[in-house]
């Protein structure tokens, strides 16, 4: 499962079955912008990894009413994922700023001077 999916994704994927554990398939397949064939894919397989545990609500008037629970592995996941995710974004942070100073010193160059608006102030 997690060899398709990005870091990112998986990210999404998990934190949005913790913040909202009782949300259906197609909830789910709708926030993260996947098909319904796929996040029920998803959730087969973060199941039968030991990451997520599936809850029917016997006592509840809709008897297909799930809860999908993030088990100890699953948070353990989460947090990996999380980091890894979290590192991703800052070195692209990281690269967009030294870009972007390159840039505003090559329009310096060029022109002179660096607009207001393209230095931020």
């Amino acid at each position: 499962m997690t060899h398709f999916l990005s870091d990112e994704n998986r990210y999404r994927l998990l934190k949005y079955l913790d913040e909202h554990p009782n949300a259906t398939q197609r909830e789910l397949a709708r926030e993260l912008g996947i098909s319904l064939g796929k996040a029920n894919y998803c959730l087969r397989a973060l199941i039968e990894k030991g990451w997520v545990k599936l809850r029917n609500f016997k006592n509840s008037e809709n008897k297909s009413a799930y809860s999908y629970i993030l088990t100890r592995h699953g948070l353990q996941e989460k947090m990996n994922v999380t980091v890894a995710f979290l590192r991703r974004k800052v070195a692209e942070y990281n690269a967009s700023a030294r870009e972007i100073e390159l840039l505003r010193e090559e329009v310096r160059l060029l022109t002179g001077s660096v607009p207001d608006e393209i230095t931020g102030r």
